[in-house]
C-alpha cells in the first residue's frame, strides 16, 4: 500500500476513533493491509471480526458503522447490513414489537426473524430498562423466562447459537440496562451474561420435560458442541489468546539480524550498569520484539531467556514486551482500574460474600488477624486478591510461596514451588513483606520486587509474555483479574489449560458470575 493510501487510512481510523493510541492504530494499520484491504472501496467490506485483531468490540463497532455509512455506494447500499446496522434495525419499540413478534416464522439455525418479546414485560421490567437502569437479579429472571418461553415456542431445538442470537438483540435494544459492565468497562462482548441465563434457563425447561432415560444423551444444538481440538492447535490457540502481536513474521526496515544480535549484547551490558539509561532500554527493548517473540515462540528456555534478555524480566522490560505484546500498559492499566473498581469488589467481599459462605467469612476473620490494624492501599490490594482466590475457592499456594524474610536467594526451595509464575513472599504473609521475589519454571527470574503491585503485575504479564497458560488451580481468578482489571476481553477462546474438557467456554462461568454479582451490588449501591 502507498504512502497517499497510508495517510488515508490514518485519518479513517482516527475519524472515528480520535483517542485511539498510536501503537493501536499502527497494529490495526498492519492488520487491515495483511487481509487485503489495497483502496478507501476495501473499507466497506471490513468485518467487526476483522478488526478484533487489534480493537475492543465496541470500537471495532463504532468503526465499522462509521464507514458503512461513509463509503456507501448504490450498488452495495442494498446488500448485507453489517453487524451493527443488522442489531439496529431490531431496536423496535417495546410496545410495537409484540404484533411483528406473533407473525414472525419459526427459530431457526441463523434465522434473524425471532423478535423478543417486550410487549409481554412487566411494567416494573421496561420502567428500568427504558430509564437505562439495569434490572434487578428478580426483574431479570423474569424477563429471561419470558424471552425463552417466546424462543421454545418458535422451536424446541433453541441451543447456544440461537441464545447468542437473541442475548445479542437484547443487548442491542437496551444496552445501558443489560451490558456487562462494571465501572464503565464492558467485560468482553458485553452480552455473555444474557447467554449464560438464556441457556440456563434453556436446559431447566428441558429437565423436567426430558425423559430421565435419554438425558445423558440429549443434544442441545449440534453447532454448540465441538470435537476435541488438537493439542497442537489448543495450544497454539492459548499461546495467542488476548494478543495483538504475537507472531511477528517480518524484521522491522530498518533492522537486520546482525543489528537486532548488537542491541540484544548492548541491552546485556547495560542491565549489569546500575545508572542505565530508562529510555535507551525503552528503545532497545521495542526495537528488539520481533527477536523476542522469535526466541520464546521457538520455545528457548526460561533459563535461556533470562540470560540474553535480562530487562525482560523486571518492571521496565516487562511493560515494554507487554505492550507491544497485547496493546495494554500492564501496571498503568492495572493501578487505574484498581481506583475504579477496587474498592466495589472489597465492598462486595467484605458486606455480602461474608454472609453467603461460613468458609469465606472463616478466611476473611484470617485475614484480619494477620493484617491487623494497618490500612494502607498495598494491604486493601492484597486483601482483594487474597479475597479473590477465597471466592472461587481456589488455593493461596498456587499464586503464592512464603519463605523467612531473612531468607537469602540461594536458600529458596524451587523444588517445592509451583512451575507456573509464583511471587515469593519473604515473610509469613503478604502483608507483613517487605520484598518479594518471582518464580518462573523454577527459576527465580526477579529477586527484589519491592511492592505487591509490582509483583502481581509481573505475574501475570509472565503469563502472556512467555506462553504460559493459566494453571486450573487459579483459572478463575487470572481471569477475573485479566478482564476487570488489565482489560484484555478477547470474544473467543481461552487461556486456561484444558487437562480433561474438550468444551471451552469463551468465559468462564463462575467470573460471569461475579461480574454479573458486582453490576447488581453496584445497582444496590
Amino acid at each position: 500500500m502507498g504512502d497517499s493510501e497510508r495517510t488515508f487510512l490514518d485519518v479513517a481510523i482516527m475519524e472515528a476513533l480520535p483517542e485511539l493510541p498510536a501503537v493501536n492504530k499502527n497494529i490495526l494499520e498492519e492488520h487491515l493491509q495483511s487481509i487485503g484491504v489495497e483502496t478507501s472501496e476495501d473499507l466497506r467490506f471490513v468485518t467487526e471480526a476483522d478488526l478484533m485483531t487489534g480493537l475492543r468490540p465496541v470500537q471495532a463497532r463504532k468503526l465499522i458503522s462509521i464507514w458503512k455509512q461513509k463509503y456507501q455506494t448504490p450498488e452495495n447500499s442494498s446488500g448485507q447490513l453489517s453487524s451493527v446496522e443488522s442489531l439496529s434495525s431490531l431496536s423496535l419499540s417495546p410496545r410495537s414489537s409484540t404484533s411483528t413478534s406473533s407473525s414472525s416464522s419459526g427459530l431457526t439455525q441463523g434465522d434473524d426473524s425471532f423478535e423478543v418479546p417486550w410487549g409481554k414485560m412487566p411494567e416494573e421490567v421496561m420502567d428500568s430498562l427504558e430509564r437505562g437502569k439495569r434490572p434487578g437479579p428478580r426483574l431479570r429472571r423474569q424477563m429471561i423466562r419470558i424471552v425463552v418461553t417466546e424462543m421454545m415456542e418458535k422451536s424446541p431445538h433453541v441451543g447456544k447459537k440461537h441464545s447468542t442470537d437473541v442475548a445479542k438483540k437484547m443487548v442491542a435494544k437496551y444496552p445501558s440496562s443489560l451490558q456487562d459492565v462494571i465501572e464503565g468497562d464492558i467485560v468482553g462482548t458485553g452480552y455473555h451474561s444474557i447467554v449464560k441465563q438464556l441457556q440456563n434457563r434453556i436446559e431447566n425447561v428441558r429437565r423436567t420435560s426430558t425423559p430421565k432415560i435419554r438425558k445423558r444423551k440429549h443434544q442441545t444444538d449440534v453447532s454448540d458442541h465441538t470435537d476435541e481440538i488438537p493439542l497442537e492447535e489448543r495450544a497454539a490457540m492459548q499461546d495467542t489468546y488476548g494478543c495483538v502481536k504475537w507472531n511477528v513474521k517480518f524484521l522491522p526496515l530498518e533492522e537486520t539480524q546482525e543489528s537486532q544480535q548488537q542491541k540484544m549484547e548492548k541491552l546485556k551490558v547495560m542491565f549489569q550498569q546500575s545508572d542505565a539509561n530508562s529510555e535507551e532500554v525503552k528503545c532497545l527493548m521495542k526495537s528488539t520484539f520481533y527477536t523476542q517473540r522469535q526466541h520464546v515462540n521457538q520455545g528457548k528456555s526460561i533459563k535461556c531467556l533470562r540470560e540474553e534478555w535480562p530487562f525482560w524480566f523486571d518492571e521496565l522490560g516487562m511493560s515494554i514486551h507487554f505492550k507491544e505484546l497485547t496493546g495494554i500498559d500492564l501496571k498503568e492499566t492495572f493501578t487505574r482500574n484498581l481506583d475504579l473498581k477496587g474498592k466495589r469488589l472489597l465492598d462486595y467481599m467484605t458486606t455480602v460474600c461474608v454472609n453467603k459462605s461460613k468458609r469465606f467469612l472463616q478466611n476473611y476473620a484470617r485475614l484480619q488477624r494477620m493484617r491487623g490494624p494497618q490500612s494502607g492501599c498495598s494491604d486493601d490490594v492484597i486483601e482483594m486478591i487474597l479475597l479473590l482466590l477465597s471466592y472461587f475457592d481456589e488455593k493461596e499456594e498456587s499464586m503464592f510461596f512464603h519463605v523467612e524474610d531473612t531468607c537469602l536467594v540461594e536458600e529458596v526451595q524451587l523444588e517445592q514451588v509451583p512451575l507456573t509464575p509464583t511471587i515469593i513472599v519473604c515473610g509469613q504473609s503478604c502483608y507483613s513483606s517487605t520484598r518479594y521475589m518471582l518464580s518462573l519454571d523454577r527459576n527465580l527470574i526477579n529477586t527484589n520486587i519491592s511492592s505487591f503491585i509490582s509483583a502481581l503485575c509481573l505475574m501475570f504479564g509472565s503469563y502472556y509474555c512467555f506462553n504460559i497458560h493459566y494453571p486450573s488451580e487459579l483459572a478463575s481468578t487470572l481471569e477475573f483479574l485479566q478482564r476487570c482489571f488489565f482489560l484484555i476481553n478477547p470474544e473467543k477462546g481461552t487461556k486456561v489449560e484444558n487437562k480433561n474438557s474438550k468444551r471451552h467456554l469463551n468465559v468462564n462461568p463462575r467470573v460471569l458470575t461475579l461480574i454479573q454479582e458486582l453490576s447488581d451490588h453496584e445497582w444496590c449501591a
